[in-house]
């Protein structure tokens, strides 16, 4: 298949969108496909460079994200190429400039369109105008607009799941978890980060994401003073960067917590494994997740992981090898506490493997590949239908022809 992934985010932008969309990119060429990627100009990619199949269209700093960028030209470049590439079928990654040019292409090429639904924009409201201009309902009426007709939505958990069947999405949605690349956490580390921060002999906890407010890295930060009340040489490492870390750093100075927490802002793709390896305990504290990747990436660099408790969480972290969820910072330091008291009591391999060949980029590919075929069977179900019986809206095939698990 000639494959055209559509994207406002990609690497070097650090995200789990980029990653997902990377770790599919490199399955599904494995697999004998073609995937052409189009997204947006980067300043960290000069002008100029050759990028095998990787289209990028003039682009601006998105509001109140400025890390993030959005297209602001390209809509008839973009179909001038997918014509050229005789694109088979679009998945859009994104609702905003991209996705709709990626649904302009697919509409004048007359293919399937399918999306990932990425992102809880209920949980990022915030950040437009302090939550004065936006209210969940217009996130439920810009998704239903931007879902009208699609021919399939992945969702990559029931949580997404749910809240597109809240919204009232008419197309096909099948939950289909994202997948990462198992090897580059089996391979040989590259570094030793935590010989390098001199911390070979004492316990240490990881927080590895974007440093902003949603993701709640001040619960995990409240729990500290708790922790080194038991284990006084405690470390918390924060790897990322992004607009809650300067608040942070006070909150840290405030609770006079010293070297114990250590800020190392962001690092390169290539070399995340490690730092998931320099920590004994990997912690997050957000509460909008729509997929967890984090925790995936953690449990296969072989960590115990400790996360708020939810639908997700509680499924995925259902087995203490694994990891536990906590329900407030105090009980987060109590599991923290029992982990490093008792680091020989949780040891066991068998339940975290099997979670992860559940979720590995074979698994991935291999079930997105086959949403795309069920896709194009409903995409051209919905056109027969339109050509014999006249103009119709697409929910209606979707009840003869569901392609749900």
């Amino acid at each position: 298949m000639n494959i055209g992934i559509f994207t406002d985010t990609y690497f070097p932008q650090v995200s789990g969108v980029a990653t997902s969309i990377k770790t599919l990119k490199d399955d599904l060429e494995r697999k004998g496909h073609s995937v052409y990627i189009f997204t947006t100009t980067d300043p960290k990619v000069p002008e100029g460079t050759e990028e095998p199949n990787i289209f990028r269209f003039t682009s601006v700093p998105f509001v109140s994200f400025t890390d993030r960028r959005i297209a602001v030209r390209g809509l008839f470049h973009a179909l001038q190429v997918a014509k050229k590439l005789r694109l088979d079928i679009v998945h859009t990654q994104t609702e905003f400039a991209l996705g709709y040019i990626g649904k302009f292409v697919a509409r004048n090429l007359k293919i399937p369109v399918v999306h990932t639904y990425h992102t809880m924009y209920e949980d990022y409201l915030h950040y437009v105008m302090n939550g004065h201009l936006l209210r969940p309902y217009h996130v439920k009426q810009i998704s239903r607009a931007f879902l009208h007709n699609d021919s399939g939505v992945v969702a990559p958990s029931e949580r997404v799941q749910n809240t597109l069947e809240r919204y009232g999405i008419s197309a096909p949605i099948r939950i289909i978890p994202t997948g990462i690349d198992l090897s580059q956490y089996q391979r040989a580390p590259q570094r030793d980060v935590r010989g390098e921060l001199g911390l070979n002999d004492v316990p240490v906890l990881v927080s590895i994401s974007r440093v902003a407010y949603e993701k709640r890295i001040d619960r995990v930060i409240d729990a500290m003073p708790r922790i080194l009340r038991q284990h006084p040489d405690a470390v918390l490492l924060v790897v990322g960067d992004g607009p809650a870390r300067e608040s942070l750093e006070e909150q840290a100075e405030t609770l006079e917590l010293g070297d114990s927490v250590r800020f190392l802002g962001e690092v390169n793709h290539e070399q995340v494994a490690d730092y998931y390896r320099a920590g004994d305990i990997f912690v997050s504290a957000s509460d909008s997740e729509a997929q967890g990747l984090t925790y995936i990436e953690a449990m296969a660099s072989g960590i115990k992981v400790l996360a708020l408790q939810g639908d997700y969480t509680n499924a995925l972290l259902d087995d203490p090898t694994i990891g536990r969820t906590f329900k407030n910072p105090s009980e987060m330091a109590a599991q923290v506490v029992d982990y490093f008291d008792h680091p020989d009591a949780y040891r066991g391999d068998d339940a975290r493997n099997a979670k992860l060949q559940a979720v590995s980029a074979d698994e991935f590919g291999n079930r997105i590949l086959q949403f795309y075929q069920d896709a194009t069977v409903y995409y051209q179900t919905a056109i027969a239908g339109h050509e014999t019986r006249g103009p119709i809206r697409l929910h209606r095939v979707r009840r003869r022809n569901s392609i749900n698990d």
